[in-house]
């Protein structure tokens, strides 16, 4: 009965780990197989629940960081993450207080601002392009230190 209900436990926890894809309940899974494996050679129930304990605690530590490092690695990056670090050119002045400015950047042209405090940047200047927020480019004077 006990083996039963430890492969219950492995079955909903790989069903959310296919509904989530987050890398966490799948070493709990194999921490009730082996629980189950325990149940089966008939270990008790303090002894199964040390084996799931232990067995998914080891997963989660030792594969984890395995499994994100492999999975961010075949990530490929989209438009808006390849913006940060290139360089625009500034086609209308960017300055805050006057809520105006923009930028054209692989010949599109968007809206951009500076961070706080900063100074307005004239027509012409080349920028570099510190982060996306919404729809603006957030800049910086190409000569200015990071």
């Amino acid at each position: 009965m006990e083996v039963i209900l430890w492969l219950v436990i492995v079955v909903a926890l790989i069903g959310i780990e296919l509904a989530t894809l987050a890398l966490t309940t799948i070493w709990f899974a194999g921490g009730a197989a082996a629980a189950a494996l325990a149940a089966a050679l008939g270990a008790g129930y303090l002894l199964q629940l040390l084996v799931f304990l232990l067995v998914s605690a080891v997963l989660l530590l030792l594969f984890r960081p395995l499994a994100r490092k492999f999975r961010q690695r075949e990530g490929t990056k989209t438009n808006v993450e390849e913006i940060p670090g290139q360089t625009a050119l500034v086609t209308e002045t960017v300055d805050n207080l006057e809520e105006s400015g923009a930028v054209k950047l692989k010949g599109l042209t968007w809206t951009a601002r500076t961070e706080e405090g900063r100074p307005p940047i004239p027509v012409g200047t080349p920028v570099v392009v510190t982060r996306v927020d919404g729809v603006k480019l957030i800049v910086r004077d190409k000569e200015e230190k990071a």
